[in-house]
């Protein structure tokens, strides 16, 4: 069996190393066909833009060796979807000159790091085509252009905030210099291809330079995309549209091609047909109905796809060992902080979308394309936009109001629901650990079971009730409010007398009792007093109390406490 490229993103490497490569050349016929003059397509994270960018670059780059002969790439599509093209299609192969830079190196702390990072990505894309320094047939101007620009300033160099902005402000402009220089020594117009560009201005808004990013990027993309005549196409990707007044501004001839766009809606990500003929030769067909349900269910268009890095991580594991189990592999790999903030910026509506969502229900939003990072909490309606278009939210149907467009959404698969899941249960982790339980240690200690009822129901009315129907989430909630109790050592499910007790409080010094408390959960109120009985009744024929004496405390004292919903009772054991 083939390797599997887990992490790759260089088209060559797949051919090269002959690894498992899902043949997506025919979207070299459409760029041409379909595309602009500068297409942009927007994708969810790690669904194959970068690789797709890498064989863009690999068929179209007129490319030179090291001793500066040319390089013939048409065995790297040997067999490949797109050698079935017409002919004005294959005669492109190896015509243009092709300028190519991610901009994901720009994800730092601070302005400065993430401008010089561009830099130095520009710098080197300089050196890639170091073959046409001193040429000939470039002006003794551009040649000496290019020579400054391959040779950028040491960081202590630049001793200010003049000489910072001096020196950035050189390579702003540069991938127009560059284009105009190749124009010159091919004879033909330049292909530029840009990678992630919306991950320094994501990481911008994060860490609070986001008009400084967004005035370099502007800068860049104007030279290099809009005042550029020698410019052939360019293709730029991400994860979101930022709109056109903060970054694309005057960029008239963009096309936009997003998840809501049938055309080119195969070109990213696995088809059903892909991802079950992969299966298929990787001897696990058997696993087809348990890949749907975990990473299928997003839709490009009206085209259903599966997300394609988690696809082949699943392959990869249950190749090495039949035994793994679905995992959220995406949730590793792509940043979550959208949903971190839906979560931790909640309100009362939006907790009980997210019980709607989490659950399997639809949520209806007004969804629209143009979306800038400043105005995320603009209105509540932002959050949803940023979900839907970054994966964490599927289409099911549409309506349109006037000018509006409303969306019904729901969370696409099992994958994206552990998500939802991880962040609300962090969300619980972080509600507990800031809470002050000296109330609750000072309840429990007194046996003032009121009190221990009002301060854990407190609680909960401020959470998401998600799990409410789960014991286990009820136990392991309680559990971390008992955590860290003065004097005392929480254990969980510990053998005493003939079965194991949820939660045994053992006590540090002998003469406090150890204390038990025995978790139910009921679906209505009116069955919570009966939650406790069997609370009760649980405790003494298991023996627990005994158990525990028997282990050489001195005394104990046993709870029954039963959740509904975002309440909850407690009840002393009385003898």
């Amino acid at each position: 069996m083939k390797k599997i490229g887990i992490g790759f993103e260089n088209y060559k490497e797949f051919i090269d190393e002959d690894m498992y490569y899902v043949d997506k050349t025919m979207l070299i016929r459409d760029v041409i066909e379909k595309g602009g003059k500068v297409t942009l397509f927007t994708r969810p994270r790690r669904f194959g833009k970068t690789l797709t960018l890498s064989m863009l670059r690999t068929f179209f780059e007129l490319e030179y060796d090291d001793k500066g002969n040319p390089v013939d790439n048409s065995r790297y599509f040997e067999g490949k979807k797109i050698m079935e093209a017409d002919h004005n299609i294959l005669s492109k192969m190896g015509k243009y000159p092709v300028i190519k830079l991610s901009l994901k190196s720009a994800k730092q702390p601070d302005f400065k790091t993430a401008a010089l990072r561009l830099r130095d990505e520009i710098v080197a894309e300089f050196d890639r085509h170091i073959y046409i320094k001193n040429s000939e047939k470039l002006t003794a101007a551009e040649n000496s252009m290019f020579d400054e620009l391959l040779q950028p300033k040491r960081t202590d160099e630049i001793r200010d905030e003049d000489g910072f902005q001096l020196e950035i402000g050189r390579y702003a402009t540069a991938l127009k210099t560059l284009s105009v220089c190749l124009k010159k020594y091919h004879g033909e117009k330049v292909i530029i291809l840009l990678d992630e560009y919306d991950v320094p201005l994501e990481n911008a808004y994060y860490e609070g330079f986001y008009g400084e990013m967004i005035r370099f990027v502007r800068s860049l993309f104007e030279s290099c995309l809009k005042t550029n005549d020698v410019l052939e196409f360019g293709v730029v990707t991400g994860c979101l549209r930022i709109s056109r007044e903060s970054i694309f501004t005057g960029l008239n001839h963009l096309k936009i091609n997003s998840i809501t766009d049938e055309t080119f809606s195969e070109g990213f990500g696995f088809s059903p047909e892909e991802t079950e003929t992969m299966l298929h030769d990787y001897g696990i067909d058997d696993r087809k109905e348990e890949v749907r349900e975990w990473y299928n269910g997003y839709l490009f268009g009206e085209t259903e796809i599966y997300n394609p890095w988690s696809v082949i991580s699943y392959v990869d594991s249950i190749v090495n060992d039949k035994r793994k189990f679905p995992r959220p592999f995406w949730a590793n790999t792509s940043s979550n902080q959208i949903v971190k903030d839906l979560v931790w910026h909640a309100d009362e509506e939006r907790k009980r979308e997210l019980d709607v969502l989490v659950k399997g229900g639809t949520i209806e939003k007004k969804v629209h394309e143009d979306i800038t990072y400043d105005d995320i909490y603009e209105s509540e309606d932002n959050l949803w936009n940023f979900l839907f278009f970054t994966g964490y939210l599927r289409k099911v149907s549409e309506r349109t109001i006037g000018d509006d467009t409303y969306l019904t959404m729901r969370i696409p698969n099992k994958e994206i629901a552990s998500i939802f899941r991880n962040q609300i249960r962090g969300w619980f982790d972080k509600q507990v650990k800031d809470s002050d339980r000296s109330v609750l240690y000072k309840a429990v200690l007194e046996d003032d079971v009121d009190t221990i009822a009002d301060y854990v129901s407190s609680l909960l009315e401020k959470s998401i009730s998600t799990f409410d129907s789960a014991e286990a989430f009820y136990h392991g909630y309680f559990l971390s409010l008992l955590g860290g109790m003065p004097g005392y050592v929480v254990q969980s499910n510990r053998e005493e007398g003939d079965g194991r007790p949820d939660i045994v409080l053992y006590p540090n010094r002998p003469r406090n009792p150890a204390i038990i408390f025995e978790v139910k959960i009921r679906k209505k109120f009116n069955e919570m007093e009966d939650g406790l009985k069997e609370a009760y009744d649980q405790i003494l024929t298991k023996r627990y109390e005994e158990g525990v004496l028997e282990d050489g405390y001195l005394g104990v004292r046993s709870y029954g406490i039963c959740f509904c919903r975002k309440s909850c009772i407690v009840g002393k054991l009385m003898r």
